[in-house]
């Protein structure tokens, strides 16, 4: 197997990679190194986490070991599409170049423009940056590309995820013409197969694994479940992802829980720390300096679960990740290679979960003929089979606003009366006759007589209804099984025994002599 010293690499380069732990280059490495410090155009394919990064850091810091840069005028340009993986590679040349008086501009959000201005006017040779923000410089006039000897596009699918193709194409032709282009990423669709086309010079293609391949020291595992009910799904879908860490137990050292959305990635982590677990978010609406703390504290094992959105799944290196989680099923099949491919890195072993419910099945179809493998389907765990929130119990107490009455219709159709109606009913018999204002004593003989003489009448009219105050229409009416409806009984206010006077008719004469005349005519 080849080792770094045989790979022309300059010897304060090789001696820093020495210190840092390296003797034997991977596969990517050991062949796009020797092209690279050839000037030559080159297009690598290979999986997350074989060191690409290094793959064109090494040769780029021997090639430039000789010149002096110019300001406003970078020597070399490298593109990457996120701010952590920007950073990460500033972290690579800062390693390797460390013996090497080369300076160095990091160009990405959330850092004050003022700072970034300084560094582009001493000159720099290395400069680190993403799209948007480097094109915020050009536009300023704080920045010229006409210097730039080698370029490189990192991760240059997740470009095309990320809408930046339009900001690369406008790039590469503010470069000059004689540049050297190196791409590098882990999956090559055909959008990205045209701009190689068109921006790199017979370039030479190192593909060290067949495309969106995952590694064969991961071991994938799909969690086929379905959830009580919609509104529960999301529930109890955390419920489940804390059933599977559990279930894990000591082999689980720490791990990334991927999710599909920002607003997922916030309530997952909040849900982790509520049940005692040592979470934090980390997704694209964050500030960089929370994101570059909270991934600090995951590479020193500080934090034990990072709960992320897509954009730390490309690139970023952290060397020891034993299991990584998949929320939600990717969208995108080749995120599925990315996300996975956190874990199981440098040949160490690693585990991959996915959490599938039934409307997510479809992508996970993807996944499998993006990857040609069949992923092993796993039961959840025994005590997660149905989790998720238990069913609310039903209210009690006589005071609860919430506790469920029978309704009226429900007191007919099942022939009987609640406790309640009953209870009225008593206390109205046994309460006694309420004291009446003066101004009702005094007509109250006349109504005492005209209801004597309406009583037959009316207690017939009862006997007949049942005792109920109904006419005979209502009276005729049951709740279905010939029990007749009751009502107020013998117990009925004396006023609605009156008699109800008769109308007047209101007809004048001279509309009844127009009606005749109608009439007659």
């Amino acid at each position: 197997m080849t080792s770094f010293s045989e790979l022309n690499l300059d010897p304060k380069v090789y001696q820093a990679i020495l210190e840092a732990g390296y003797d034997t280059p991977t596969p990517i490495q050991e062949q796009a190194i020797p092209h690279a410090l050839m000037a030559k155009d080159v297009l690598g394919i290979a999986q997350t986490g074989t060191g690409k990064t290094a793959a064109f850091t090494l040769p780029m810091i021997t090639i430039l070991a000789q010149g002096r840069a110019r300001a406003r005028m970078p020597r070399s340009l490298v593109l990457c599409p996120t701010r952590e993986l920007a950073a990460q590679v500033a972290e690579n040349f800062e390693i390797y170049g460390k013996y090497h008086k080369l300076t160095m501009a990091l160009l990405i959000g959330g850092v004050s423009f003022k700072d970034q201005d300084k560094l582009i006017d001493r000159g720099v040779d290395v400069l680190i940056a993403t799209p948007g923000r480097l094109l915020d410089h050009f536009e300023r006039g704080k920045l010229m590309l006409t210097g730039i000897e080698i370029m490189v596009v990192d991760e240059a699918d997740r470009m095309l995820d990320m809408g930046f193709i339009p900001d690369i194409e406008r790039i590469f032709k503010l470069t000059p013409f004689t540049r050297q282009t190196l791409f590098f990423s882990a999956t090559m669709p055909p959008e990205i197969t045209r701009l190689t086309q068109e921006f790199l010079h017979n370039p030479v293609r190192i593909e060290v694994a067949r495309q969106a391949t995952t590694g064969e020291n991961i071991s994938q595992r799909v969690i086929e479940w379905k959830a009580s009910s919609k509104e529960a799904a999301d529930s109890e879908k955390r419920d489940l992802l804390r059933a599977l860490i559990d279930a894990e137990g000591e082999k689980l050292t720490n791990a990334i829980v991927f999710c599909n959305r920002k607003s997922n990635v916030d309530i997952v982590a909040k849900s982790l720390s509520k049940h005692g677990y040592n979470a934090a978010p980390i997704h694209g609406d964050l500030d960089q300096k929370v994101r570059m703390r909270t991934l600090d504290a995951f590479r020193a094992n500080e934090l034990r679960i990072l709960v992320a959105s897509d954009v730390a799944a490309r690139g970023l290196d952290i060397p020891i990740v034993s299991h990584v989680f998949n929320f939600d099923v990717p969208i995108h099949s080749e995120d599925y290679v990315h996300r996975i491919g956190r874990t199981g890195r440098a040949g160490r072993a690693g585990d991959a979960l996915t959490l599938c419910l039934p409307h997510e099945t479809k992508y996970l179809d993807k996944i499998e003929e993006l990857i040609e493998t069949k992923i092993d389907r796993t039961p959840p765990p025994a005590d997660a089979v149905r989790v998720g929130r238990k069913p609310r119990p039903e209210p009690r107490g006589e005071n609860n606003r919430r506790a469920r009455r029978p309704r009226r219709d429900e007191s007919r159709r099942n022939g009987s009366e609640t406790e309640e109606a009953r209870s009225v009913e008593a206390e109205s018999a046994a309460a006694p006759a309420t004291e009446q204002p003066p101004a009702a004593q005094k007509n109250e003989p006349k109504r005492e007589q005209q209801a004597e003489q309406a009583a037959p009448k009316q207690n017939q009219r009862r006997r007949e209804s049942g005792g109920g105050l109904r006419n005979s229409n209502a009276a005729q009416r049951n709740n279905g099984d010939g029990a007749p409806v009751k009502g107020l009984g013998d117990h009925m206010p004396a006023f609605m025994s009156i008699p109800l006077p008769k109308l007047k008719s209101t007809r004048t004469k001279s509309s009844d002599k127009t009606n005749n005349d109608e009439a007659a005519a």
